[in-house]
């Protein structure tokens, strides 16, 4: 890496430290404090959600404070070095409120055409997977590694993720089901976590509807990084959300993309 690039990753890693410091405080205390985003359904929003996303601002504005900002919970600040971290600091936090260890912060850093580097921390079981600048690491109880996706090629072995039951639309919950028809096991609700676990080699497809930038940035830079394929449901980028496909390989990639693109099209 040169020494920009080293940088920005040493910079990654300092947000993701503030944080888990800002947030652990929060998790699991049955006095948490949140509020309701939604006026029909729930998605709720933490006191650690808005303390991890400034600890994070904080640390932009001393090291970085020429780049542009998109988060969740504090919205757009503007930059002049073309490039945009792209913050959720907890994502996930249905989890996080229940009490499960699945949520985690979503560091991306971008310009308008790609992920440069991306950064997913779960920092209660002490968990960080990065890529980016030619790196895929992670690290955690069994020590620091480089990540790589598996090599399953055909649907019949894989093992596939998304966080709802119903995906998304009507339509949308139907091409997932039509996907997860053909897998060895389908799993739900980890969130973030399941990315992690595809650049991890652990398993082999996420299919998610609904995202926003901030969801997707931070894992696609882990994935892409780690060997693995992220684009949405029609094979186009997946910088700003919506429908999202993540595959371990580019194979595998091509079996679920041809599914979810003919019953999208119907």
């Amino acid at each position: 890496m040169d020494a920009l690039q080293t940088e920005l990753l040493e910079t990654a890693h300092e947000m993701a430290d503030a944080a888990g410091a800002a947030i652990l405080p929060f998790f699991r205390q049955a006095n948490l404090s949140e509020d309701n985003k939604l006026a029909r359904g729930y998605d709720p929003v933490t006191e650690a959600d808005r303390a991890a996303e400034q600890a994070m601002r904080a640390v932009l504005a001393r090291r970085r404070p020429q780049d542009a900002i998109l988060g969740e919970e504090f919205g757009s600040t503007e930059g002049e070095s073309g490039m945009t971290w792209v913050l959720d600091p907890i994502d996930g936090t249905r989890a996080f409120v229940s009490g499960t260890p699945t949520w985690g912060v979503l560091i991306g850093l971008s310009t308008p055409e790609q992920v440069l580097l991306g950064m997913v921390d779960q920092p209660y079981i002490g968990e960080r997977f990065w890529g980016g600048f030619g790196l895929a690491q992670m690290r955690g109880p069994h020590g620091q590694g480089p990540l790589g996706t598996r090599a399953t090629s055909d649907l019949s072995q894989a093992v596939l993720f998304t966080t709802f039951p119903e995906v998304g639309s009507k339509e949308e919950g139907a091409a997932f089901r039509a996907v997860a028809e053909k897998v060895k096991l389908t799993r739900y609700g980890i969130d973030c976590y399941a990315y992690a676990l595809v650049a991890s080699g652990q398993v082999d497809l996420v299919i998610e509807a609904g995202l926003n930038a901030y969801d997707i940035q931070g894992p696609i830079g882990v994935i892409e990084a780690a060997g693995g394929v992220v684009t949405d449901w029609q094979g186009g980028p997946a910088l700003n959300g919506g429908r999202v496909l993540a595959a371990c390989n580019p194979q595998l990639h091509a079996q679920a993309l041809d599914i979810l693109t003919a019953m999208t099209r119907m």
